[in-house]
């Protein structure tokens, strides 16, 4: 009991050496403020107060005292050391403005409302009544574009934030890339896209931190494919936008829910709609999947391409119609309302032992961690999906928490899904299982109103990350 006792102690006699040397230069301020020393230069008179020496000692130890509070009582080590960030405060055009505005952001196809999505800090709207499927209070209707919402609130958390940028490791841009993107992507031209990456790039480059590393120690999130941001041409009829091919841009490290092959672009998961406040919250959530009743042996939730007939997502759908005892498909499809509820989705994925996870429109899907947070054995189909994106948060051995099945095989229409999971023994299938499971604290966003202690989420896992890479980065220039 003397550890603690001993910190707060010491924390007291810093308060109280602080506090002494503020009166004490109060008081050379007001005894000498009419004090001033004059030098003859050149037959000019040059004056001096003593107030700038006050000021200056003023903020000497204040600085001194802001750098002692992240001491460890126990050994005096800068715990925030390598690990500080400056937070830019953008002007309100490129995050404020973009939620404000939040009407242009849902299209009238959209089933989902995005001023809805935008609330308690980007988790949506809190689910209410789950009928014994979730647990708690922590669950949300997460929206997967509110990526960078949600990363911006815990930024603003961030332990190790600092507001000197010259001692910080690495410069956060906290611009809605995507959900900015999404008020243009239809029906406008590729130059409006542009326009507000332009003016990022602009405003980013006339800051005193641009000039350190030129860029290169900066990062943003953004809760699109990073793909959208990399438009090969100014054709109003290609998709996206250019924000990427910027050069500025191309300095600047890109976190989002899928990344390309540009070595600066990474990948985090998509927010599912478990955001806990409670480290016992997480664990309770653990427990209860360990022991959950699996009545299918594989499931699928999503929909049929129509324009990619004959497709390896059509066969998926085909082989799971034809196993029904075995398997449960979720369809997802335009005329359908099933995969909107997170209660029906999340129950098709608790009552699975494996989740099939075919490519879609792009190689990975939000559905991969909805069902791992569920304990569903996720079941790959190509390497890009899972293997080759989330590096930071996934193990390099991906057998021990999925299946690979090449896509491929499932051209051959011989090949059954089911047979080939059937193969995986039940002490082989127990053990992807407790793996999955034990990786739920890293692939889920905790609630930005509190902090979990003893758990990383995947906030920290992603800050971590980005320091290291810029770190790298740092060494080499």
């Amino acid at each position: 009991m003397e550890k603690p006792f001993a910190g707060n102690y010491r924390i007291l006699l810093w308060f109280v050496f602080l506090s002494a040397n503020i009166l004490f230069l109060l008081f050379l301020s007001i005894d000498y403020s009419s004090t001033i020393s004059t030098n003859h230069v050149n037959g000019h008179v040059e004056s001096r107060t003593d107030n700038a020496y006050v000021e200056s000692r003023i903020d000497v130890i204040t600085k001194q005292a802001d750098f002692e509070q992240n001491l460890n009582p126990k050994s005096d080590v800068d715990l925030c050391l390598g690990r500080y960030i400056y937070l830019h405060d953008l002007p309100a055009q490129f995050n404020d403005e973009v939620l404000k505005n939040c009407h242009l952001l849902t299209r009238k196809t959209d089933k989902f409302d995005m001023c809805q999505s935008t609330e308690n800090f980007g988790f949506g709207p809190q689910i209410e009544k789950s009928y014994g499927v979730l647990s708690n209070t922590s669950w949300f209707s997460t929206n997967q574009f509110l990526l960078e919402v949600i990363f911006h609130n815990r930024m603003k958390k961030y332990e190790c934030l600092t507001n000197d940028s010259s001692i910080a490791s690495a410069i956060f841009v906290p611009f809605y890339a995507g959900l900015d993107l999404r008020r243009y992507l239809w029906g406008f031209k590729a130059s409006v896209r542009d326009s507000s990456g332009l003016a990022l790039v602009k405003w980013l480059a006339e800051k005193p931190e641009w000039k350190k590393m030129w860029g290169r120690d900066h990062f943003l999130v953004a809760g699109r494919i990073s793909r959208d941001f990399r438009r090969q041409s100014d054709s109003n009829s290609d998709w996206g936008s250019k924000f990427r091919f910027l050069p500025e841009s191309e300095n600047i490290s890109m976190i989002s829910i899928e990344s390309s092959s540009w070595n600066n672009d990474f990948a985090i998961p998509y927010p599912t709609y478990f955001h806990p406040s409670k480290d016992s919250e997480v664990s309770q959530w653990q427990d209860r999947m360990r022991w959950q009743k699996r009545e299918y042996l594989f499931s699928f939730a999503g929909a049929p391409r129509s324009r990619h007939k004959g497709s390896i997502r059509a066969n998926v759908i085909d082989q799971c119609k034809t196993s029904s005892k075995s398997c449960k498909f979720l369809d997802c499809s335009d005329g359908a309302n099933n995969c909107d509820d997170p209660v029906n989705v999340m129950k098709v994925f608790e009552s699975s032992a494996f989740c099939i996870q075919p490519p879609g429109d792009s190689l990975t899907r939000r559905s991969i961690f909805d069902s791992m947070l569920a304990g569903c054995i996720p079941v790959f189909l190509d390497p890009g999906s899972a293997y080759t994106q989330y590096t930071w948060h996934l193990p390099k051995n991906y057998s021990k928490y999925s299946v690979f099945i090449p896509g491929k095989l499932l051209r051959d229409k011989k090949f059954r899904i089911e047979e080939r999971l059937l193969q995986v023994s039940k002490e082989e299938e127990i053990a992807m299982r407790e793996e999955v499971i034990n990786l739920i604290p890293s692939i889920i966003y905790a609630d930005s109103k509190s902090k979990l202690e003893r758990v990383e989420d995947a906030f920290d896992l992603a800050v971590q990350g980005i320091l290291e890479r810029i770190e790298t980065i740092r060494k080499v220039e």
